[in-house]
């Protein structure tokens, strides 16, 4: 199944980064109609982040939940299972085959063909530093890389990575998946935790389906304002 995006606003994906439903649910409002998918993270999923995420899905909005699941395959199967009955669009696991295998086979087991498994191959808040004191002794690069070639052999949907990456994940994989990146910055917004960025318009030209933009909407004195240049700066690019 293609999760490929039909327009620019469908690239947009902006995470409800934010300590409260009621935050999350003016966020929401604040954006309606410039947002292709709201993200929920671990943050808000503390705090009725799950609860809220049905919501959203049963008024028609595309929810990416963003869980980064990782662990034995029969608690990964079981989760899977569960999370397949929300209505999200997306969800993420992390970038191991088995991890990967797993959730794949649970989603085949129910039948469930609209949930988009992402798998997470690098978090792009690590560099080059982070990963060697991880005790990684591939560059950034080649671990997305031989991460993607699994996600392909797993059947997931797609991958999460770097817009850095994502040129070369585009040539590597072709369409086999989407590429949701997170790590990227309108020209002139902080960087935040963030290490391997990059701007709407060139992650879009570099390949990059999804573009994941949280800050440098919801700080903004006038999100919806800033959503809609960003979505202005894709459509540019396409």
């Amino acid at each position: 199944m293609s999760y490929r995006p039909a327009n620019a606003i469908d690239r947009l994906i902006l995470p409800l980064d934010v300590p409260t439903v009621e935050q999350a649910r003016q966020l929401v409002t604040q954006t309606k109609g410039l947002v292709g998918t709201y993200k929920i993270g671990m943050q808000l999923q503390f705090a009725g982040g799950l609860q809220f995420a049905e919501e959203l899905a049963k008024e028609g909005h595309s929810i990416f939940l963003d869980v980064k699941l990782l662990d034995i395959d029969n608690t990964i199967a079981s989760a899977v299972k569960n999370v397949s009955k929300m209505g999200m669009k997306f969800m993420t696991v992390h970038a191991y085959p088995k991890n990967m295998r797993a959730a794949v086979s649970a989603l085949e087991d129910v039948g469930n063909k609209d949930l988009c498994l992402l798998g997470v191959t690098v978090l792009t808040s690590m560099d080059e530093q982070d990963l060697k004191d991880a005790g990684y002794a591939r560059s950034t690069e080649a671990l997305v890389e031989h991460r993607a070639h699994d996600a392909v052999a797993a059947g997931v949907g797609g991958i999460v990575c770097s817009p850095l990456e994502a040129k070369a994940m585009r040539e590597k994989v072709g369409d086999k998946l989407c590429i949701v990146t997170p790590g990227v910055r309108p020209k002139g917004s902080d960087a935040g935790d963030q290490r391997r960025i990059m701007t709407p318009y060139d992650a879009i030209k570099a390949g990059s389906d999804y573009l994941v933009i949280g800050r440098p909407i919801y700080r903004a004195d006038d999100p919806r304002a800033a959503a809609e240049a960003i979505v202005s700066e894709i459509e540019s690019a396409l």
